[in-house]
């Protein structure tokens, strides 16, 4: 549900300025008509890169970087089973504009280790915020613009509601998506218990054994189920893919959808940001929430599930798009960050 009146208007004026300003330098790569198949293609963007390290908390962050340094850091966040490939056409898009954008492999994924092997490979919504935290304090990154999907939109939502000061504002795709574990015992609509099949095929040891073995055929099936427009060659998914192979990416995997399901014990240290994420506190940071219209995850009524938990400037958005909005629409993601850092 969008905001209306003046504010509204100006906002929209802005945000339809922004996507002009994207879409008439770059090109409208990704951004088609509703029902058209999106297709990528082999060649990856030649400023996409290379992959830095850093000690960053408990990780050796892997992550890339593009921009000035001195520029309006974006840092851009990717979900499961994805990887730092989905934003390889929004990271030239947003540095051109003068952004400084960090783009890290989440804990589990890509070159990201951990520094220790005591650390336990726990994936509870708030490790990841924390992550990202310890980045930003390792780059000496000052308040970004959060901006992702799926993991990514979590992890921004919660370091926009519990960090406010941290972040200039936030681009969440899917919205609020903050987790309460014991809400999430309550049963769905059996079409939306089988849409997430995975994640109790994840809570057998079956499971455990079949993410291992079939990790990249398992992300093929996922990938095409989420995004049922999107048409990826085979070039684009091996890309991502080799972000599977990372030691820890089958405990993280898990672990986060045992978690989520209350299968599994998150840590002591996070147990005082956990009681203040089950209490879903409003965030307050600028944002802008983005659906993708052919997501099956998207909830109905177009963002007015999930409106009340967002109390600051705010406008909405619907992308011609699966669930890997900024890879499938990179345009319309870069656009979102661009006028939400305006807001």
């Amino acid at each position: 549900m969008e905001t209306h009146g003046p504010m509204h208007s100006r906002r929209h004026f802005l945000g339809a300025a922004a996507t002009a300003a994207v879409a008439g330098r770059f090109g409208m790569r990704g951004h088609t008509q509703a029902g058209a198949h999106r297709t990528v293609g082999s060649a990856a963007p030649p400023s996409f890169g290379p992959v830095k390290q850093i000690n960053a908390g408990d990780l050796n962050v892997g992550y890339v970087e593009a921009g000035p340094a001195n520029g309006q850091p974006v840092i851009l966040m990717h979900g499961w089973p994805y990887d730092i490939h989905s934003y390889e056409a929004v990271t030239p898009l947003l540095a051109a504009q003068g952004y400084r954008v960090v783009v890290p492999y989440l804990r589990g994924h890509g070159t990201t280790r951990f520094l220790s092997d005591k650390t336990p490979r726990n994936a509870q919504q708030s490790a990841f915020a924390v992550d990202i935290i310890a980045l930003m304090d390792a780059l000496k990154t000052e308040r970004p613009v959060l901006a992702g999907y799926d993991w990514g939109s979590r992890t921004g939502d919660i370091i926009a509601a519990l960090w406010p000061d941290r972040c200039k504002a936030l681009v969440s795709v899917t919205g609020y998506l903050i987790a309460n574990v014991e809400a999430n015992k309550i049963p769905s609509p059996p079409k939306n218990e089988w849409a997430w099949w995975y994640q109790y095929y994840f809570a057998t040891e079956r499971g455990v054994r079949g993410l291992d073995r079939y990790r990249r055929d398992l992300a093929e099936l996922v990938w095409k189920f989420n995004s049922p427009t999107w048409r990826f060659d085979s070039a684009t998914f091996d890309r991502t893919a080799a972000a599977f192979d990372n030691v820890d990416y089958v405990g993280i995997v898990i672990d986060n959808y045992r978690w989520r399901l209350g299968l599994a014990e998150g840590e002591r240290q996070y147990d005082d940001l956990e009681k203040r994420l089950a209490a879903a506190p409003v965030i307050k940071v600028p944002t802008i929430t983005i659906d993708g219209k052919h997501d099956p995850f998207t909830p109905p009524g177009n963002g007015s599930a999930y409106r009340e938990r967002f109390g600051g400037t705010y406008e909405h958005r619907t992308l011609d798009a699966g669930h890997n909005v900024p890879q499938e629409d990179p345009t319309g993601f870069a656009a979102a960050v661009v006028a939400v850092n305006g807001f």
